[in-house]
């Protein structure tokens, strides 16, 4: 991996430096996608199962699992592959239950009380996708909160392989974290059968999950259409930032970047430190671990536009990285707790040697669905709260109604909408 030195660096190449793999915006692509979308739309599972044989090279006679597949998953899985994700499921519950909302109360002012109270979302779909790898961490990740939100309707979507079946892992991950209709349907088929229904698939309100491409336009597409879906966040390449400063070990930090590297070519690892001895050892590091990886061929193409960057000081490290707003953020520096306040745009932080990124895609607690592609800067990751919608109340005396009056008649004429001071002017001859 190149070296490159920030001070050494124009503004346009600073630029260039940071800049993410560019993101396919194949309109060709755009086309088929809104095809797979409108047919499914229009045809139900008949369009579903053409896609399905089509795209995944399977044929489903029943897409959902069944509890005879089910059954038969848990026996394919080894007591300490059950035993890991049971250890996932308890961390992310603890970690997801203290986040649920409670009901507030307040009186703004005598007799006039406003109030915001939370339901969870009454149909969600989950999209788990199993291209290079299956995902049961993600199974995990989503239906968890869902679970905790309460959400009544909880479908999981994921592809088939080709013999016909679900990845085991996936089922057993998602049965035992809550739940229990799973569809064997893939891609934008089917992101498109949760949002419109089909005669198998039950309509959702919202869509979590993240996917390749094709999946990503898809869930953009139901998000716009008001007959659709709703959806859970921008998503984009996995990516991970490392602060690192002399005292850090390169070993460690190089495991970390190649953790990142083998999720796919397209994403991207980047290392800010302030040592150029640091930046050496990671760079010597990462070509020796490759070679023990089976993904490297994977890996390898996500370094070449990955970048290992000296910086001069950690308050120049912090900048860059507000500014880059990475998904994952790793602080092997001394005392990385102290920098944490000054650290404003991650998806998801890492403080310390001995909290790799790789606790956090599977059993830390903390949720792996983060925003990409520089979105944190708006974005939170995947949370109970994106699981319920909140809804507010006011009540009013006749006393609280009379003290506010006044000021909604003049606020309403500054608008020039009579009818609203009107609802209050009404009201007030009525006391009299």
């Amino acid at each position: 991996m190149d070296i490159l030195n920030w001070s050494s660096l124009d503004t346009v190449a600073r630029t260039a430096t940071l800049q993410r793999p560019a993101l396919s915006n194949d309109s060709e692509k755009a086309a088929t996608v809104a095809a797979i979308v409108a047919k499914v739309r229009e045809a139900g599972d008949a369009a579903v199962r053409e896609f399905t044989a089509e795209f995944d090279g399977a044929s489903c006679s029943e897409f959902q699992v069944s509890p005879e597949e089910a059954n038969a998953a848990v026996t394919q899985l080894s007591p300490d592959a059950i035993a890991a994700i049971d250890l996932a499921i308890r961390n992310v519950s603890t970690f997801h239950t203290a986040q649920l909302p409670t009901a507030l109360t307040v009186q703004t002012m005598p007799g006039v009380q406003c109030e915001r109270i939370s339901h969870a979302i009454d149909a969600v779909g989950l999209y788990v996708p199993a291209g290079t790898a299956p995902l049961p961490s993600a199974a995990i990740m989503l239906a968890v909160p869902a679970r905790i939100a309460g959400c009544e309707t909880r479908i999981l979507c994921t592809p088939p392989r080709p013999d016909g079946t679900a990845d085991p892992a996936v089922i057993v991950a998602a049965n035992r974290a809550g739940v229990k209709e799973i569809y064997k349907i893939g891609g934008a088929q089917a992101i498109a059968a949760m949002a419109y229904g089909t005669a198998t698939v039950p309509k959702v309100n919202k869509i979590f999950g993240p996917g390749n491409s094709w999946v990503t336009m898809a869930k953009s597409i139901v998000a716009a259409d008001a007959a659709g879906a709703a959806i859970d966040m921008p998503a984009g390449p996995s990516e991970v930032l490392v602060i690192a400063d002399a005292h850090a070990s390169a070993e460690f930090i190089a495991a970390d970047l190649l953790s990142q590297a083998e999720h796919g070519a397209d994403s991207q690892v980047l290392l800010l430190t302030t040592s150029q001895k640091i930046a050496s050892r990671v760079s010597a590091a990462v070509t020796a671990q490759l070679k023990t990886l089976s993904r490297a061929a994977i890996a390898r193409k996500a370094l070449a536009h990955s970048r290992l960057i000296v910086v001069e000081d950690l308050e120049c490290a912090v900048q860059i990285s507000n500014a880059y707003a990475p998904e994952h953020l790793i602080l092997q520096v001394e005392d990385g707790r102290s920098w944490l306040p000054s650290i404003r745009n991650a998806g998801s932080v890492f403080i310390g040697p001995w909290a790799p990124e790789s606790v956090g895609d599977y059993c830390s607690g903390t949720n792996h669905v983060l925003p990409t592609n520089g979105f944190a800067r708006a974005y939170s990751g995947l949370g109970v709260d994106q699981f319920l919608r909140h809804m507010t109340v006011q009540e009013l005396t006749v006393d609280g109604f009379v003290g506010i009056a006044d000021a909604v008649m003049e606020l309403a004429d500054l608008e020039g909408l009579d009818a609203h001071a009107a609802a209050v002017k009404i009201r007030l001859e009525s006391l009299q």
